[in-house]
């Protein structure tokens, strides 16, 4: 299960982790959310220790998604640093994931 990002914990796991990191912004009211968080859920196993891979309930941490500009769910950011190099928002693929990680790993 991908680690949930929270107001607690956002700064080490997003903002100061040296790791690149995958978060998921969503909401329990979004069907499509569902479907691609189920993918994520699948990558942190897949990537686990090289990758921070996260979900930020934007109901429950609006000010997380106002952080960065979320506007649209279900909305995928990738990071390196803290800051946001590539982002995409509705129904993606596992491979489309999977191939935009590969390019932060490298």
């Amino acid at each position: 299960m991908a680690k949930e990002i929270h107001t607690l914990n956002f700064e080490e796991e997003v903002l100061r982790n040296p790791k690149p990191a995958v978060i998921d912004f969503w909401a329990q009211r979004c069907s499509t959310c569902q479907v691609v968080g189920s993918l994520i859920d699948d990558l942190d196993i897949d990537y686990d220790g090289r990758v921070t891979i996260g979900k930020v309930d934007v109901d429950k941490y609006p000010r997380i998604a106002e952080h960065f500009g979320v506007v649209s769910i279900p909305s995928i950011l990738f990071l390196k640093k803290g800051n946001v190099i590539h982002r995409m928002t509705g129904t993606v693929s596992k491979r489309e994931i999977v191939e935009e990680i590969e390019r932060m790993l490298i």
